[in-house]
């Protein structure tokens, strides 16, 4: 993998040490894993609990699309995503924080009242029951909070460490 913009030495070929530890390997399959089941579960939350998102499922509905591309980029090692992966997930938590401790007024258990409309879905029938919503809601807290230290281990590892070598010493430590 070498940029097209960057000029090297001929016989010599890019190599990214940092990549081929098998802890880099697991970090990034771990980060991209979160993002997937956090799009996920916005996404239940989503479709289940359509008629009392208060005009956000535009916004959930892309959340989840940024998570799913930056979950494909962060397995082809594009590291320049971990920060805003973090903020994001510091982003969603608090949402979640907010919805589960009745900061914004109501929360998902709270529905669970006669003085409530009950839920409906995206189409049509019956959403999710208050309490399901509010335990997936506790569920995509704790994967963000997951989220947030894979992707600052991840910026740890330096996948971005590259080094220019000799081709042949790049081809005998592929095949050692």
């Amino acid at each position: 993998m070498m940029s097209p913009a960057r000029a090297v030495k001929s016989g010599y070929v890019v190599t990214y040490p940092n990549r081929e530890k098998r802890s880099s390997r697991v970090t990034r399959t771990v980060v991209a894993a979160v993002l997937t089941f956090s799009a996920l579960l916005m996404l239940v939350v989503t479709v289940g609990g359509w008629s009392k998102l208060a005009g956000l499922e535009p916004l959930n509905i892309i959340w989840c699309l940024v998570y799913l591309v930056m979950a494909v980029y962060v397995m082809r090692w594009a590291r320049e995503l971990l920060p805003i992966a973090v903020g994001l997930a510091a982003l969603m938590f608090v949402f979640t924080l907010i919805a589960e401790t009745a900061t914004a007024g109501v929360t998902w258990t709270d529905r669970n009242g006669p003085d409530y409309a009950p839920v409906h879905s995206l189409f049509g029938g019956g959403g999710l029951s208050p309490n399901t919503l509010s335990t997936l809601t506790v569920v995509i807290a704790i994967t963000q909070a997951l989220l947030i230290g894979a992707s600052v281990y991840a910026l740890r590892q330096g996948w971005n460490i590259e080094y220019e070598v000799p081709a042949a010493d790049a081809s005998a430590a592929v095949t050692a």
